[in-house]
């Protein structure tokens, strides 16, 4: 029975969190009711099951959404969804990278990848950037403790980018 109880203390602090986030929101157009924040709060708590994984202290959601709110990707219909599968990646990718990598930097290495590489798609950034990544790092990469995982978004990327003046070249070439 106290295990129950604890946890449901664990659950409602998470819960008051994740609803203070909204004074930040706001100013982006997303505000989470409460049914929101209690199934964004469930929904962590399967996942950190699923993936093994113990969180202690104030936890990882309201950290996301902190990092993603200005996103161009995330509008008030997709949020909660967004919100969700972000923690999801979240967690496998820490367990993916042996823990290697702080929170901080795996959360900037996401919101940078999200916005500039994967433009808003998550199973882009989930199946792709961010499993090169995680390769990387299990094979030794330690370079992105420099930049706290900002800037690290391309580096591993095996897809070329659009490239305007290469595309007008091969206009030309064509005319």
């Amino acid at each position: 029975m106290e295990q129950n109880w604890i946890a449901l203390m664990q659950q409602e602090n998470q819960l008051a969190k994740v609803m203070e986030t909204n004074r930040m929101t706001e100013k982006y157009g997303l505000v989470l009711s409460e049914q929101d924040a209690k199934l964004i709060v469930e929904e962590r708590g399967s996942t950190l099951r699923r993936q093994k994984r113990v969180e202690f202290g104030s936890g990882i959601v309201s950290r996301i959404i902190e990092e993603f709110c200005d996103s161009d990707f995330i509008d008030q219909s997709n949020y909660v969804e967004t919100i969700i599968r972000l923690q999801e990646i979240f967690y496998l990718y820490k367990n993916e990278m042996l823990d290697e990598i702080s929170d901080d930097e795996l959360l900037h290495l996401m919101k940078e990848q999200f916005e500039t590489i994967c433009f808003g798609d998550l199973d882009y950034l989930e199946g792709t950037c961010l499993e090169h990544f995680a390769q990387a790092i299990r094979a030794g990469y330690r370079g992105y403790r420099a930049s706290d995982g900002r800037g690290e978004a391309s580096r591993f990327e095996e897809v070329k980018r659009w490239d305007y003046d290469l595309y007008m070249e091969a206009l030309k070439d064509l005319m």
